[in-house]
């Protein structure tokens, strides 16, 4: 793979610094530090007064950087002027994970003795025998209706690779408070001191009474594929794995607008995907299943091809058979010659921006690598009509949060036993339609992250997708009902 010299990053508050400075009350000096900042590359956020001493203003200066060892230069170079003193380095990111960012809280006052006798003993033993005569109400009387669990073992955190359950907590404590956010379902961080396929697999279902679903989070491939597929088989509750299916649904919903600026049809693009790990083959299964018949994967030995006999898994032999329909066994350069889709999901430096010439009219690229892409938007611009990152800092960034709080909670809301190929077709098509014709340009071809109407739309998509396809429990509430808790006869 060749080396890519791509531009810097941008400064982001993922690298965000308070700075406590002691500055001297003298005209200019404020200045000589913003521009010193300005000049090194930092971005400043805002401007703080905290204090004043004898001669001295003493200001908190917050600002994005590029990384660490940015943020250390600025600050090395702050110390050097004259007049200032660094009185403290506060990294932003840290205090908001001090102590955790997520608790529980109560749904309900616990107060009084009647309150307590209600809300456990002896109250609620009346609502254990309900769910033990009829198992199902325990959807209705438990938090198992609006609870999912997000397990994990550590082996493939983000891009830092296999890091360990504890240092996985911060990540799936993330998770748990977008699930939160966005989908307003009660998720809980579980992080499992193994990494054996059988002891997870079997622990997984000791727990999944309490839950609603399944959330599989950073497991490495090819393990992740055996889990999920032995959960889902073995467990009445929807199973999902978030770095499959959840990059796969959103980069479909992406392409789908794509596609419409390009005026290409999926029958008909060439499709180089870079990266055939659990999300390349989980994004390429997708874009079969919306049509595309010509894809050719590459990992880090080359291109996958029925036959080769190198660094295959089970799952590379799959792919090898469904994929690569003219057996390319050349390099990722001259399998970009005539492609329409660059769908990275590898690392920094896997392609330079000029081999992208060699790609069909309007090509389109996906660089989804995190934090720094395969190929950087600046480089790729002169050469792609449209243009996709996993980054928050450029346009069109494909998240999976824009999937998986709806998906989850559209298939909590009927009681879907699965999250199946309909449901997640279903979810692409939600998302690709919240932007309207009218909003469509080569720099909005997937919602914002932020955007209130994805995952409602997103939920009701999925949740009719699993009524139809018959794994929903639930069916659709008639107008004005609800699911308040009648009188004994109820139960």
């Amino acid at each position: 793979m060749s080396t890519n010299n791509n531009a810097l990053p941008r400064p982001s508050a993922s690298h965000s610094l308070t700075l406590r400075l002691k500055i001297s009350n003298s005209p200019g000096t404020l200045g000589r530090v913003t521009s010193l900042i300005g000049e090194v590359g930092g971005d400043i956020g805002a401007i703080d007064i905290a204090g004043f001493e004898k001669e001295c203003i003493i200001r908190d200066i917050t600002i994005n950087v590029r990384d660490s060892a940015h943020g250390e230069e600025i600050v090395r170079r702050l110390q050097e002027l004259k007049d200032i003193s660094v009185v403290n380095v506060s990294d932003r990111t840290f205090l908001m994970h001090l102590g955790g960012k997520i608790n529980v809280t109560n749904k309900v006052p616990l107060r009084t003795r009647d309150d307590l006798s209600m809300a456990y003993t002896p109250g609620v033993a009346r609502v254990c025998m309900a769910i033990h005569d009829q198992p199902e109400n325990v959807y209705k009387l438990t938090i198992k209706r609006n609870s999912v669990a997000v397990i994990t073992d550590g082996s493939a955190v983000l891009g830092l690779g296999n890091i360990g359950p504890e240092a996985a907590l911060p990540v799936m404590e993330g998770k748990a408070m977008l699930f939160k956010e966005f989908g307003k379902i009660d998720a809980y961080p579980i992080c499992l001191a193994t990494q054996d396929p059988e002891e997870i697999i079997r622990t997984v279902k000791n727990i999944a009474p309490v839950f609603g679903g399944i959330n599989l989070e950073d497991i490495s491939a090819p393990r992740c594929f055996e889990i999920e597929t032995r959960l889902k088989q073995e467990l009445d509750i929807p199973v999902f794995h978030d770095d499959q299916h959840g990059t796969a649904v959103v980069v479909l919903a992406a392409l789908y607008n794509a596609l419409k600026i390009v005026k290409k049809e999926m029958s008909d693009l060439k499709v180089v995907v870079s990266g055939v790990g659990a999300a390349g083959v989980a994004c390429s299964k997708i874009l079969m299943a919306a049509g595309v018949k010509n894809i050719v994967g590459f990992d880090r030995t080359g291109a996958i091809y029925a036959g080769r006999a190198e660094q295959m898994n089970y799952m590379k032999e799959w792919f090898a058979a469904h994929t690569n329909p003219n057996g390319l066994k050349g390099t990722i350069q001259e399998a970009l010659v005539g492609a329409d889709l660059y769908l990275g999901l590898s690392g920094p430096g896997t392609i330079n921006a000029s081999d992208l010439s060699k790609m069909n009219r309007d090509p389109i690229v996906f660089a989804m690598a995190n934090p720094t892409p395969e190929v950087m938007p600046e480089a790729a611009q002169p050469y792609v009509r449209i243009m996709a990152t996993g980054r928050s800092d450029y346009p069109n960034q494909i998240n999976n949060v824009l999937c998986f709080p709806g998906i989850f909670r559209g298939a909590l809301d009927c009681h879907a036993s699965d999250i199946n190929e309909e449901m997640k077709l279903a979810a692409a098509e939600a998302i690709a339609s919240v932007i309207s014709a009218n909003e469509l340009n080569e720099d909005y071809i997937i919602p914002g992250v932020f955007n209130p109407r994805v995952a409602e739309a997103v939920a009701e998509a999925v949740a009719k997708a699993a009524r139809k396809s018959g794994v929903a429990r639930k069916q659709a509430h008639p107008i004005g009902e609800h699911d308040d808790w009648g009188m004994a006869g109820d139960y």
